[in-house]
């Protein structure tokens, strides 16, 4: 997902989205260790995506914080 698609998303779309990511990254372990992952490069894209999605959520909280100084 591009970081662009990511601004366009609310608030509770982004922690639904965080979850959702989280989840399929846990999945993606667990099929790595039992040797039944095919594409290994999914863990990586899905790692980018929790790191995007988390930047966004903290730099809305910045903006909150600075908007209500």
């Amino acid at each position: 997902m591009k970081y662009k698609d990511i601004r366009e998303l609310t608030d509770e779309e982004l922690a639904t989205k965080l979850e959702d990511c989280r989840a399929e990254l846990f999945n993606l372990r667990f099929q790595m260790a039992t040797s039944q992952l095919d594409n290994t490069a999914r863990v990586k894209l899905v790692k980018k995506d929790i790191a995007r999605v988390q930047t966004e959520i903290r730099a809305r909280e910045i903006a909150a914080e600075k908007s209500a100084e």
